[in-house]
């Protein structure tokens, strides 16, 4: 099973699709938690350059609670990365796929609420 699910886009600059995931992800009642600048931190820590690269850890709270409570250690898998990065072929977005994920921890509660996050990533990156 993939792990993910992507789009790549072209004629948009890396920063403009920044905003357009972040807005998608907006609309379906994500917001952004944590960005990584994969780039910087290489080139700080290590020294080396990489091209852009970012992960956003996108949170739906609504759901991030029902899933808490249907299993306390769940935050270790939290929040729902989501990859923007530059290829050849342009700027590819990526999303995690819940359902995948969920399989590691076989808790029948999280099932519908990773069907549902899954969908719902589903259609961000479909809207892109």
């Amino acid at each position: 099973m993939k792990y993910y699910n992507e789009k790549t886009l072209t004629n948009v600059s890396f920063e403009e699709a920044i905003q357009k995931v972040t807005e998608a992800l907006k609309e379906e009642g994500f917001g952004i938690l944590t960005e990584i600048d994969v780039k910087e931190t290489l080139k700080k820590k290590l020294d080396e350059d990489f091209r852009p690269y970012k992960i956003l850890g996108a949170c739906n709270p609504p759901f991030a609670h029902k899933a808490l409570l249907a299993e306390d250690k769940i935050g270790a898998m939290l929040p729902c990365n989501v990859i923007v990065q530059q290829t050849d072929d342009g700027i590819e977005i990526a999303a995690v796929d819940p359902v995948a994920s969920m399989q590691a921890v076989q808790n029948k509660d999280l099932e519908g609420i990773a069907e549902e996050i899954q969908s719902k990533l589903k259609t961000v990156i479909e809207s892109l």
